[in-house]
């Protein structure tokens, strides 16, 4: 069973890089605007409740920066790694886990990347 966890690890890992080296060697990816439209409804359910999720509101839970500054925080291409494996948490304990497929993580990166700056 053990073995089992790590080659998900390993797996999780090199979902990881390839994602990084994607990112790197190929072309930037065209956001739609039915994908940003998708990322949004995602993230004002799945995340609104304590994050900023729009391009001028205040994050309900004072902990949570607001979804316009992660790119001030963390390089795009990070959230992307962080969200390979289509878990999306974080260390706080305030942040439940959200568990996405890879059509929505891609929407709701689309769509963090069309707030910022």
């Amino acid at each position: 069973m053990r073995q089992g966890v790590g080659m998900k690890r390993v797996a999780a890992m090199l979902a990881a890089a390839t994602v990084v080296l994607a990112a790197g060697l190929a072309p930037a990816r065209a956001q739609t605007d039915a994908e940003i439209q998708a990322g949004r409804e995602l993230v004002e359910v799945n995340c609104g409740k304590c994050h900023a999720v729009g391009p001028a509101d205040a994050s309900p839970h004072e902990a949570a920066p607001p979804f316009r500054d992660l790119s001030e925080r963390f390089p795009m291409d990070a959230l992307e790694e962080a969200f390979a494996d289509g878990r999306i948490y974080s260390d706080h304990p305030d942040m439940p886990e959200f568990i996405a497929t890879p059509e929505q993580v891609d929407a709701i990166i689309s769509y963090i990347a069309s707030l910022q700056d």
